[in-house]
């Protein structure tokens, strides 16, 4: 070790406080130190060369070390470093939005652009409310969000968020959430559609327990993230349209995650129908490489508030939204995303990455299943699952804390072991994954489940 090295891990422990980052993870001699990255890779202060198993945190779609997003931005900050969009507006904004307009589905032609995925869902749901209002329905306030999800950390979005540990410490939240169940499990039988579903069935019970009149919308991912990469059953989300249609609230595609290219489309909405009345976007506008989020709503809607006498403005905003370099940073990846034919790749090795999967669940009787889409899967882990044997809660807490990052270490993979929900590995490599890195991405894969049933069997 360096003293450079440790210098910075020094530094970090006395200096800067982690995100959600446990203290033995923070304090470890061999705290990870990312220095620089290359394609599927990043490399750490020590130059061990590791797959990006999760793209960052699902946002690095194009890949480490783009250097025409590096020139766009530089180029963009020589020009015209900062403004705002308070009473003006600058062109990387105006750009960046009109792209995003063209590739969003039909009537999301309007972008409120923010800093990340918590300030875009909050500003959903500031404009929900304030939509309702100028419209004379002051009443809608209340929103219906799904168990175990995950919407953010701002103080709105972690009230509609689903996981119980990240609220009990900040409470108390936003009034008028509830929550119901998400998609896990569920299947449809023959001659069934998805007004059937168990889920379906309890936001209908809420819905009316709370009152139709008092609802202002319903918020969801088209695939859930937290429970495991949940895809949903055919028809579920026109289901929610419909029911949102019925009693007058509006409809939240929560695509912090899923946008822009992550499950081969440009938004999961498109992938399943969706048809949403704002759309959450964050990550990969950017493929991470300046801090950008935003919100898509339908156009008929932004018209009905700002031409409100009750409103004529949407009361929100931030310095930094819609920032020129992260704008520009935006158009460049959006465009490269567009023009290099990323979402055919996504789309042509999904069945690749699919395949491997069904060969490690079929070795392996540690594995419970995969579950997932695109380049946005997990796979779950059980005590074996011919015999029907559930991890014991000490089995899944060591290998979620121990066991996964030992062995991803061994093996130069970076990516997360989660716990909400189930005991699961989480994948999601960058779009630019080839059929090699894919199929590197498998090995890696394989080796850490195999560890994981040593573990179990010893």
């Amino acid at each position: 070790m360096t003293t450079s090295t440790a210098n910075i891990r020094g530094q970090a422990r006395a200096h800067l406080l982690p995100h959600f980052t446990r203290e033995k993870t923070w304090r470890d001699t061999e705290l990870p130190v990312i220095v620089r990255g290359s394609g599927a890779y990043v490399f750490d202060d020590q130059e061990h060369r590791y797959l990006d198993g999760l793209s960052g945190l699902f946002c690095v779609n194009m890949g480490h070390g783009r250097s025409d997003f590096v020139a766009a931005a530089a180029t963009q900050m020589q020009q015209l470093a900062y403004w705002t969009n308070w009473s003006a507006t600058h062109p990387s904004a105006v750009q960046a939005a009109t792209l995003i307009a063209d590739l969003a589905p039909d009537g999301l032609g309007t972008t409120f652009f923010v800093n990340s995925g918590s300030e875009a869902v909050e500003s959903a749901l500031k404009f929900t409310r304030q939509f309702h209002l100028s419209q004379g329905n002051g009443q809608r306030v209340k929103f219906l969000a799904r168990d175990m999800a995950y919407h953010g950390t701002t103080m709105g979005a972690l009230s509609v968020t689903g996981i119980d540990r990240f609220k009990a410490p900040f409470g108390p939240l936003l009034n008028g959430v509830r929550h119901f169940p998400n998609t896990r499990g569920e299947k449809l039988r023959p001659g069934e559609t998805a007004a059937h579903l168990p889920s379906i069935q309890a936001l209908l019970q809420i819905i009316e327990e709370e009152g139709p009149e008092t609802i202002a919308a319903v918020i969801a991912e088209p695939v859930q993230n937290a429970g495991g990469a949940l895809v949903p059953p055919e028809g579920y989300w026109q289901e929610l349209r419909s029911i949102c249609d019925r009693i007058g609230c509006l409809l939240i595609a929560d695509e912090v995650i899923t946008a822009f290219g992550r499950i081969g489309e440009w938004f999961g909405s498109t992938r399943y129908g969706a048809n949403p009345d704002l759309v959450t976007f964050a990550k990969g506008v950017t493929s991470g490489y300046a801090p950008l989020g935003g919100v898509l709503i339908r156009d008929s809607l932004v018209a009905g508030l700002i031409e409100s006498p009750l409103a004529g403005t949407f009361s929100h905003g931030s310095t930094w939204g819609g920032h020129p370099v992260s704008t520009a940073v935006a158009i460049a990846n959006l465009t490269a995303i567009r023009d290099e034919g990323t979402l055919n790749n996504v789309r042509t090795l999904e069945a690749t990455l699919q395949s491997g999967l069904n060969q490690i669940r079929d070795t392996h009787p540690c594995v419970k299943d995969w579950r997932g889409t695109g380049f946005f899967h997990v796979i779950e882990f059980t005590g074996n699952r011919h015999t029907g044997r559930e991890l014991t809660a000490l089995e899944a807490e060591t290998i979620t804390r121990d066991v996964l990052p030992t062995a991803m270490k061994r093996v130069n993979l970076l990516t997360r072991a989660d716990d909400r929900g189930g005991t699961m590995l989480v994948l999601s490599p960058p779009l630019i994954a080839d059929r090699e890195i894919v199929t590197e991405l498998l090995d890696c894969v394989e080796a850490v489940v195999s560890t994981v049933e040593t573990y179990l069997a010893t």
